[in-house]
């Protein structure tokens, strides 16, 4: 049997977490959902985990993702960690609606297995440890969103919606997902033993962690470990929050609980992608401040990893730490030019290429010009004068301002060697022309809570190929009308 091909009674999953001991999590049974409902399988996940296509029929997945029945070899724990949320630190969390099932390897790679929406755990506190259809679609989509578009995220093998009645704003039904990672530890987790002085124990979560994702330095001194570690986790968020910037994502609640050792992003609770371009964009109602707008959100990062990095300073001195957090903003700088000037369609480097990317956002901003439709109309520009396409977009009292840039853009692009087809194909590659943007996902939460799911369907391919034309689904592909901009989204799930 190849790794392919397996079925649910093919996997046996593996449990190096959780056999870290029980300081790393509880042992927790699931509570099951009421009257399974298969929404959705992932066929690219389960490709990832090595199952055959075939999975996707079989009627056990429903009540595994449920947690009636589990899979060969679970031993669910609910994980233990803290965080700093809105930058003030929490000793009380966990996994409070979610368990690790386990690992399953496929050619020569460890994926979690993680059942969110799993009932009560020891760390739910005053929850009810459920999740609800709302929040289950939302994740499910982001997930595949960001990963189409180059940016590390989590995402999730298949969507269960269920009868069970939840309570949250309003009555809404239970839902859960099993979300696919490489790991699910959290900057929270080394917070955790580093706040209780479980210094031991903290030092098998950083051996744990580099004997899977840097082997390279597993038979070394624990310190160096360590100092390998942080350095990966700043070089990964730096190129996470790259990427976050460059397609216009604000993730929304970016607390240290909900960052990824390896870069992932984690968590999806009120997201949103720019619709408008707008810096200082919103998109969690619950965050009065501002603390997590779009435009905060590089800073926001480097904050997370100064807390980690505190964490990491039983194990490393002060100089270090330093060095380490200084590889930040440079690593930021790079991975951003590098995506901008794809979006730009420049294939090589200036001097100058941040000044002309700064002053198209800026023209952006001041007409509140669409984001991604603005790019994607770039992407055909051929120095047409008038440049309809883009001048449609742009209010009429910012046509000159960005006529003066379509010049200086003009004057750039003499400088390549590409030809301008070939700068519009591979403008078009990095352009996406469908978008996660929360009205369409409105709407498709709205359907699934009425039992039609064929609009999730349709979106989750667009989705999953959003660089494509599909001409037969132009209307997904709009500017939102002004009602569907800055939708409320809270953190509630």
């Amino acid at each position: 049997m190849t790794d392919s091909n397996r079925t649910l009674d093919d996997i046996r999953l593996q449990h190096r977490y959780a056999d870290l001991g029980p300081v790393f999590g509880t042992p927790t049974a699931p509570t099951p959902l009421e009257n399974p409902v298969l929404i959705h399988v992932n066929p690219a996940v389960l490709s990832l985990l090595g199952l055959a296509p075939e999975t996707a029929q079989d009627p056990r997945l429903a009540t595994i993702t449920t947690g009636e029945h589990l899979l060969p070899g679970s031993k669910p724990v609910a994980m233990k960690y803290t965080g700093h949320q809105f930058g003030a630190y929490n000793p009380e969390l966990g996994d409070g609606r979610a368990l690790l099932l386990g690992e399953i390897e496929n050619n020569g790679r460890l994926w979690d297995l993680h059942l969110k929406g799993a009932g009560k755990t020891p760390y739910s506190r005053f929850g009810d440890g459920r999740a609800v259809l709302r929040s289950t679609i939302r994740e499910y989509l982001a997930g595949e969103a960001l990963t189409a578009l180059g940016i590390r995220s989590t995402r999730a093998l298949c969507l269960v919606d269920s009868k069970t009645p939840v309570a949250r704003e309003k009555m809404e039904t239970g839902a859960a997902l099993i979300r696919v990672a490489e790991t699910h530890i959290r900057f929270g987790h080394f917070e955790y033993l580093f706040y209780t002085r479980q210094l031991e124990a903290q030092h098998k979560l950083v051996e744990h962690v580099c004997a899977q994702f840097l082997p390279e330095v597993a038979d070394k001194p624990v310190q160096e470990q360590a100092e390998a570690l942080l350095r990966f986790t700043v070089k990964r968020s730096a190129e996470m929050a790259a990427g976050w910037q460059s397609v216009g994502f604000a993730h929304g609640v970016l607390n240290t609980d909900n960052m990824s050792i390896i870069g992932d992003t984690f968590d999806f609770g009120p997201y949103g992608f720019l619709d408008d371009y707008e810096p200082g964009f919103i998109c969690n109602h619950s965050d009065h401040t501002g603390r997590y707008a779009f435009d905060a959100q590089p800073g926001v990062v480097l904050w997370n990893l100064n807390a980690l990095a505190h964490g990491f300073s039983s194990l490393l001195d002060t100089e270090t730490l330093k060095s380490c957090l200084g590889d930040f903003q440079p690593l930021l700088i790079d991975f951003y030019a590098t995506r901008m000037r794809a979006k730009l369609g420049l294939a090589t480097e200036e001097e100058g290429d941040q000044q002309l990317c700064a002053d198209l956002l800026q023209v952006l901003d001041d007409g509140r010009v669409d984001y991604s439709a603005f790019f994607r109309a770039l992407s055909r520009y051929q120095g047409e004068r008038p440049a309809a396409s883009l001048e449609s977009l742009v209010a009429p009292g910012q046509h000159e301002n960005l006529g003066q840039w379509l010049s200086h853009y003009d004057q750039r692009l003499q400088r390549e060697s590409v030809t301008p087809a070939e700068r519009s194909r591979a403008m078009l590659r990095v352009n996406p022309k469908f978008v996660l943007r929360n009205y369409l996902v409105q709407q498709v939460i709205e359907a699934a809570e009425a039992g039609d799911y064929a609009p999730f369907e349709t979106l989750f391919m667009l989705l999953q190929s959003p660089f494509d034309e599909h001409p037969e689904f132009e209307s997904w592909a709009g500017v939102p009308p002004e009602s569907g901009k800055h939708l409320p989204i809270s953190c509630s799930s």
